[in-house]
């Protein structure tokens, strides 16, 4: 999907918040790696392993909440560029199981620009499969994102 070229301040805040999400120590157990490609859009390619599986050979739900959850976050989080948000509420709808193999998290803003944010995210498989969808609202903390590691703005 096309988008025009943000100015240089949003481009840093977007790479500011990709540098965030690798910091981030959960990250460790998925292979995954985050681009805002514009303001209010993010995506999350990640490879889903017999790691993530629960007893029935599939992923287990973790592995949907925590992708979902993040493309959706960090879809709102590029609009705020001084605070760290935080998730106060998500739903989420599985539709199919993932195996093996690389899945894409699509998240992306829906509305609030103050306070409280609304995003919502889908994950598709290889094939070009919906796996799985949901919706959260995010609100503003107190959080300077300038003074977590990992933020390079």
């Amino acid at each position: 999907m096309p988008h025009d070229d943000p100015p240089a301040g949003a481009q840093a805040h977007f790479r500011a918040l990709e540098s965030l999400y690798a910091a981030a120590p959960i990250n460790r157990f998925f292979d995954s790696r985050l681009e805002i490609l514009a303001a209010g859009v993010a995506r999350i390619s990640f490879t889903i392993d017999t790691r993530h599986y629960h007893a029935a050979a599939a992923a287990h739900g973790t592995s949907y909440f925590k992708m979902l959850d993040d493309a959706a976050f960090y879809a709102a989080n590029s609009l705020v560029t001084d605070r760290f948000l935080l998730t106060t509420q998500f739903n989420l709808i599985f539709t199919r199981p993932l195996t093996s193999g690389p899945v894409v998290a699509e998240g992306r803003w829906i509305s609030g620009a103050r306070r409280v944010f609304i995003a919502d995210a889908r994950l598709v498989d290889a094939d070009g499969n919906e796996a799985a969808r949901g919706t959260g609202t995010f609100m503003r903390s107190r959080i300077a994102l300038a003074g977590l590691p990992g933020y390079r703005g």
